[in-house]
C-alpha cells in the first residue's frame, strides 16, 4: 500500500463479532497494528457503534490523534435488542447507549477535523422513506454531535 500511496484504515468491531467477523476489538489493538507503520500508511477509525463500551477509550482515542491516525469518525448508536444480525442494530444517534458527548470530544481534541460519517445499518430504518431518514439523521447529529467537535 505504501509504494502505491494508498493509506490502509483499521476498525475496530465490538468484540461480539469476534467469533465470526473480526480480529480486532479495540482501539487500542488497532494502535499496536498500525503502530510499526507510518501514520500515512495505516491509520484507524473511531466508529462509535463498535467501541464506546472500551474502557481505555479515552486514552486511545487521545493516543491515535497523537499518532496522527485517525483516518475517519464514524457515528451511530448502540441498540438493544439486538437483532438476529448483531450488525443491523444500529440506531439513530440518541436512541441507544452511546455517549455522543463525551466521544465526540475526544475526538475533536485529539486533533481530529475530518469528515463524520452517520452509518446506521438497521432495516427499520431502512424501510422508512428517504426524507425522513435524513431529516431525523441531520436533526440528530445536530443535537448529539455537532455541538461537541
Amino acid at each position: 500500500a505504501q509504494e502505491h500511496g494508498v493509506r490502509l484504515v483499521l476498525e475496530a468491531l465490538h468484540p461480539m463479532f469476534a467469533a465470526d467477523r473480526a480480529v480486532i476489538s479495540t482501539l487500542g489493538q488497532a494502535l499496536d497494528l498500525a503502530e510499526p507503520f507510518p501514520a500515512e500508511t495505516v491509520g484507524v477509525v473511531v466508529d462509535t457503534y463498535h467501541v464506546w463500551w472500551d474502557p481505555d477509550l479515552e486514552r486511545q482515542i487521545a493516543r491515535a490523534g497523537a499518532e496522527g491516525r485517525i483516518a475517519g469518525y464514524q457515528v451511530c448508536d448502540f441498540l438493544l435488542p439486538l437483532a438476529d444480525d448483531a450488525l443491523l442494530s444500529r440506531g439513530y444517534m440518541g436512541d441507544g447507549f452511546v455517549d455522543f458527548a463525551t466521544i465526540t470530544r475526544w475526538v475533536g481534541q485529539a486533533g481530529y477535523t475530518g469528515d463524520v460519517e452517520v452509518e446506521i445499518f438497521n432495516q427499520a430504518i431502512w424501510d422508512q422513506p428517504g426524507d425522513d431518514v435524513v431529516a431525523t439523521v441531520a436533526e440528530r447529529y445536530r443535537r448529539h454531535v455537532l455541538p461537541f467537535l
